[in-house]
């Protein structure tokens, strides 16, 4: 594809905008899975363009997004060949053990456990790092790796043909690509252009998400503790000179519940959280900033491409983050795009060839619908108070921790290698 073409040519005519050049690759959305996937095509010489309907700088506001992440090793991997990993701005902390357990408000934990420790994978399982944080890398990549053109904030009407796609800005700009990557998020508008069927999964759950400080080091300990209205996880962050010891909490509860808990006033919030720990191992807990609360809910589409266009992320599919899986699952996708693209580059092929595209969709969505079928089990199963189920369960996650080949074959899984 000419560097400059007639659409080029055209641009300069009806916009006052700078005109945009033609692409080997569009990107709809510019989250941290669109943005990672331009930055990691870029540097291996794909021009790519990125479009996103929102401005990306107030994305980096600490009030924009609570959320901390847990990235795996496999999705690590793939932000430092992107070069966003080594401009964080806030250092990542890693997850070095993990401690599953059921109970029940108030209770202890049942000594019927199961725990993930260094001894199992050699190397962090994964790495914390905050919303915000991998924002502000991703902005600053996006707009210094050579090859990628940010329209932020725009609007684009993509037109798929079996030769190519064109891309309209409501600025009258227009632009040509091999290939369309929706990356638009759950709601995804280029999924429902494409008709392209979507399954929709409800959990009557709301994840309660924010900071606390706690009395005692989490020595980068992480705890999965399954309660019947919900999972409570507890994530061990990096901490500050105000909060030495500092952790990330995804508490789900029922829908009718979460925003009452979110809502109560800090003291009794932190007695609340205390009594989903199942242990004092943490001591005293203080509430730190805002709380957020997300509905959780699970989808997925029906195929993953259609004419010149791919889903990726949450445009193709949603989990419940029972296991932490969600924005890792994301960057999978990506893991084996790029791969596909890179190789398909190298050779001169046409990067939205159907054999490409098909190829895609078969290396990804059998390995996503397994994951997502997992988390779904996992939820219905440890999310209610049955004594029958209850003792299976704690005998099974009991089982799994006395069989060291059994453990390490989950934590390489979970960890993308």
């Amino acid at each position: 594809m000419a560097a400059t073409s007639a659409s080029a040519v055209q641009n300069a005519v009806t916009s006052s905008h700078p005109p945009v050049e033609d692409v080997d690759v569009c990107i709809i959305g510019a989250g941290p899975v669109g943005g990672s996937l331009a930055c990691r095509l870029a540097v291996e010489g794909i021009r790519v363009a990125v479009v996103d309907r929102a401005d990306l700088p107030p994305m980096e506001h600490p009030d924009f997004d609570g959320r901390a992440y847990a990235i795996a090793a496999g999705p690590k991997k793939l932000l430092e060949k992107a070069g966003i990993w080594d401009v964080l701005p806030l250092p990542a902390g890693p997850i070095e053990d993990i401690l599953v357990t059921d109970g029940r408000p108030g209770e202890p934990a049942s000594s019927l456990f199961l725990e993930f420790t260094r001894e199992d994978a050699h190397q962090p399982f994964g790495w914390m790092v905050e919303a915000r944080a991998l924002r502000v890398a991703l902005n600053a990549q996006l707009h210094t790796t050579p090859n990628i053109t940010v329209l932020a904030p725009a609007e684009a009407k993509v037109v798929r043909k079996s030769d190519g796609a064109d891309i309209h800005l409501k600025d009258g700009r227009s632009f040509k690509a091999s290939l369309v990557v929706a990356a638009d998020g759950r709601k995804s508008r280029l999924r429902s252009e494409a008709g392209i069927p979507l399954t929709k999964l409800s959990y009557g759950q709301t994840a309660i998400v924010c900071a606390i400080a706690h009395e005692f080091p989490h020595d980068n300990g992480a705890l999965e503790h399954f309660l019947p209205a919900g999972p409570f996880a507890q994530l061990p962050m990096t901490g500050t000179e105000e909060h030495p010891y500092l952790s990330a909490i995804v508490w789900s509860d029922k829908d009718a519940l979460a925003q009452r808990f979110a809502d109560l006033p800090d003291d009794m919030f932190a007695r609340e959280v205390e009594r989903r720990m199942g242990s004092n191992r943490l001591g005293k807990v203080t509430p730190v900033g805002r709380r957020w609360v997300y509905p959780l809910s699970a989808q997925y589409a029906q195929r993953y491409t259609d004419t010149r266009l791919l889903l990726v992320g949450d445009a193709a599919h949603g989990i419940h983050p029972i296991a932490g899986q969600g924005l890792n699952l994301g960057f999978r996708d990506i893991i084996a795009l790029s791969d596909i693209l890179l190789t398909a580059h190298a050779r001169g092929e046409d990067l939205g060839a159907p054999a490409l595209l098909a190829r895609y969709q078969a290396r990804c969505r059998p390995a996503n619908m397994l994951m997502l079928a997992a988390t779904d089990a996992l939820d219905r199963l440890f999310s209610n108070d049955n004594p029958l189920i209850r003792l299976a369960r704690d005998v099974g996650i009991a089982g799994v921790h006395r069989l060291p080949k059994l453990r390490k074959a989950f934590v390489k899984h979970a960890m993308g290698l």
